[in-house]
């Protein structure tokens, strides 16, 4: 079918658009500031003029049809271009006010904060900055429901879905750019009685651990490996915070696992030694990830910007996407 493009209402795309992105009306129609059936009644204008469906329900959702996914890619790119060439071309940090609203764990905090702020306090001392506790390795509902601006930490499940969307050509509503790596590291009190020699893993497993834990559950990655082994270890307490975690332990015979990086910044590093873990970890990618809706507004992308040389200075080797 032929679309007379001279009278098509670029209205009907950016519905469209944020239809694709979130496979759910309500949720589109709240992203865009409109009322669900305004929504509907978008999508069957755009029906009547491609002569496709576009969507079907699924569930409680909406599911594209080949001819959607198709020229999504297409749409999403043009309206992309169209709102950087009519949106303002600069964000004037130093008159600007207004509030970001960051998710992130206390020990990526610790090595962040201090130079984003020296950031706000000499470039923009009109914004304002506020941390919220990630309690989860998936942030995506803190950033759907706008709660947080921005979730900061390792998100290795999230970080892989959205690779392994982007190759196969699908788009999902949520970008991401890392900041830096890390290592985790077993952690304990100077003069703890392992810590003379390289930790062995029967070492590792025979001891008593403190783990860090967001959601409560005492399992983490670590017992994911060593149960891959056919290993255990003795987990004896949980807390939702690294810099709890090292105050424990460096007043007990517990070991618990942090950041290599945050060790320096707890303010009691004497106090601590680490050992490399007995077992092969990945490294620990940390990544800033936000919702789709947000990352072509000037603000955010100075915002992107400004973490992006907070961890520069927070740390030697930054990783480069």
């Amino acid at each position: 079918m032929n679309v007379n493009f001279r009278t098509l209402d670029l209205n009907l795309l950016r519905v469209f658009d944020e239809v694709m992105a979130e496979r759910n009306l309500t949720r589109a129609a709240r992203n865009l500031a409109i009322t669900q059936p305004a929504v509907s009644n978008s999508l069957r204008r755009l029906r009547e003029l491609l002569g496709d469906e576009l969507v079907h329900r699924s569930g409680a959702g909406v599911q594209p049809t080949p001819r959607a996914q198709a020229m999504w890619p297409a749409v999403r790119e043009a309206l992309r271009q169209l709102q950087h060439t009519l949106a303002p071309s600069e964000f004037d940090a130093a008159n600007a006010r207004t509030t970001f609203v960051l998710a992130m764990a206390d020990a990526t905090a610790a090595g962040l904060m201090p130079g984003l702020i020296d950031i706000v306090e000499q470039e923009a001392p009109g914004i304002s900055l506020r941390t919220l506790p990630l309690t989860t390795r998936d942030p995506r509902p803190q950033l759907e429901d706008e709660s947080a601006d921005m979730a900061i930490g390792y998100f290795p499940a999230l970080i892989a879905n959205l690779a392994a969307a982007a190759q196969s050509g699908e788009s999902m509503p949520f970008e991401s750019q890392r900041l830096y790596e890390s290592q985790y590291v077993c952690v304990m009190r100077r003069g703890h009685p392992l810590s003379a020699a390289p930790l062995s893993l029967d070492d590792f497993c025979a001891a008593r651990h403190l783990l860090v834990s967001f959601s409560g559950r005492p399992y983490g990655f670590v017992d994911q490996t060593l149960g891959a082994l056919g290993r255990e270890r003795r987990i004896v307490a949980t807390v939702n915070q690294f810099f709890t975690a090292g105050r424990v332990v460096a007043g007990s015979d517990l070991l618990t696992v942090l950041p290599r990086h945050f060790i320096g910044t707890t303010g009691y590093a004497e106090h601590l030694v680490f050992r490399e873990l007995p077992l092969e970890q990945p490294l620990m990618h940390v990544d800033a990830v936000w919702h789709r809706r947000a990352q072509f507004g000037h603000a955010h992308e100075w915002l992107r910007h400004s973490l992006v040389r907070a961890a520069e200075v927070a740390f030697t080797t930054p990783a480069v996407r």
